[in-house]
């Protein structure tokens, strides 16, 4: 008798003990290639610990005279998270600007593209969405079971659609890019930089003007759903127009922005920030340290594709992108700080030279080829270069009072 009682008095409390262990789990578990959030906007709790400093890399680039205003280990591989779909709707908007898909076109949906992690918007196989409804869904969720509808409707298969992703990005000189999927979930040799996300971040926005104002959706609803963008700088950040985010345990919290303030226009790139508060924070602080030095006159040709060149080898192709910069530009008088220095000394993007194929070669190559060919140096320099970020987590941080060099790594 005294036993049951026993037991009555303290099953409640096994009850909530198991009820608090499942809200643990629950509150320390996160999305792969974009953080989970809630409806109205990305999460206010923690889900990592102090000691969590992904690689760090930052660029911001002026579009209109194409020089790069700052930057931060900006040619170091990180691996692009969500920042993948970027490319994916590139190549979405390509199909519609080439007359072959309509914003109404329905695409269907595989039992693959159904299954796909969260985030996603829920797709169901042997269905449809239409092709306004996955980019809106690219846009705001992120959704990875999107991606992989546009994906197949485009390439037949994700893989085949990720080889094209890796073309591209070379005809645009992203040179140091490669793609092994189309939502940016984790893969060990899906690997980008800052400059290349910058340069692509240029380049949608060049090329298809009208198809790249869906990255300014503050939201959209589909199914009865009001899904809120991840972008929480839109209409927060005066003159920030889009465009994405993105994250994975490996690379931290990424971010693109484009802005556009008082005839300047400039495209930033954070990529590898502890938390979305450190990282918008981050690029709010870069955003308005150097949107004052960018120029009000295009100098520069708008980003473009290279043709496909029979003497340019697959990997190494050029791009007409920016105007050479005059280096060792005059600083304005007063100002005699670190970041103002750095500034002053702002470097040109890098125009990537062609290489001569061998005679006899063809331009295109086998799958593995595209999706395989030179990252495995890069991700072990990745690799390296995030054992050394942790064994140094005690390094310096940003001080916005100081402004960062663009030669010297700093936390924020």
């Amino acid at each position: 008798m005294g036993a049951a009682i026993g037991l009555a008095q303290i099953s409640p409390w096994l009850r909530v003990g198991g009820l608090l262990a499942t809200l643990v789990i629950a509150g320390t578990s996160c999305d792969q290639a974009e953080a989970r959030s809630p409806k109205k906007g990305p999460p206010k709790r923690v889900i990592h610990g102090p000691n969590y400093h992904p690689p760090y890399a930052d660029i911001v680039v002026d579009d209109k005279s194409g020089r790069v205003l700052h930057q931060v280990d900006a040619d170091e591989p990180r691996h692009p998270a969500s920042l993948a779909k970027i490319m994916t709707l590139y190549l979405l908007f390509e199909q519609l600007d080439g007359g072959k898909l309509k914003l109404d076109t329905p695409l269907r949906i595989s039992t693959r593209a159904a299954l796909q992690h969260p985030t996603k918007l829920g797709l169901k196989a042997s269905q449809t969405i239409t092709v306004e409804d996955a980019i809106e869904g690219l846009v705001t969720r992120s959704a990875n079971d999107a991606a992989v509808v546009v994906a197949e409707a485009i390439g037949g298969s994700e893989e085949e659609f990720a080889r094209l992703m890796t073309l591209k990005a070379k005809a645009l000189g992203m040179t140091s890019t490669t793609y092994v999927n189309a939502s940016g979930l984790p893969a060990e040799e899906q690997i980008t930089t800052a400059r290349d996300q910058a340069i692509l971040g240029r380049a949608i926005q060049h090329r298809f003007p009208g198809y790249y104002r869906y990255f300014a959706t503050p939201s959209f609803r589909y199914r009865g759903d009001e899904i809120h963008n991840h972008n929480s700088l839109l209409g927060q950040v005066k003159g920030v127009d889009g465009i994405k985010t993105g994250y994975t345990e490996a690379s931290g919290y990424n971010l693109v922005s484009s802005v556009r303030r008082n005839e300047r226009h400039i495209v930033a790139v954070v990529l590898g920030g502890t938390s979305n508060a450190t990282r918008d924070t981050r690029m709010r602080q870069l955003i308005e340290e150097h949107i004052s030095q960018a120029s009000m006159q295009r100098t520069a040709p708008v980003v473009a594709e290279t043709k496909g060149e029979e003497n340019i080898e697959e990997g190494a192709a050029y791009f007409r992108a920016v105007a050479p910069a005059a280096r060792n530009a005059e600083a304005p008088m007063g100002d005699t700080s670190d970041a103002m220095l750095a500034r002053a000394q702002a470097d040109p993007v890098p125009i990537p030279r062609p290489r001569i194929r061998a005679k006899g070669r063809s331009l295109k190559t086998s799958k593995p080829a595209a999706t395989s060919k030179a990252p495995a140096n890069r991700v072990q320099r990745l690799t390296a270069n995030t054992a050394s970020k942790v064994s140094t987590s005690k390094a310096l941080r940003v001080d916005p009072s100081r402004g960062s060099s663009a030669s010297t790594s700093r936390r924020f």
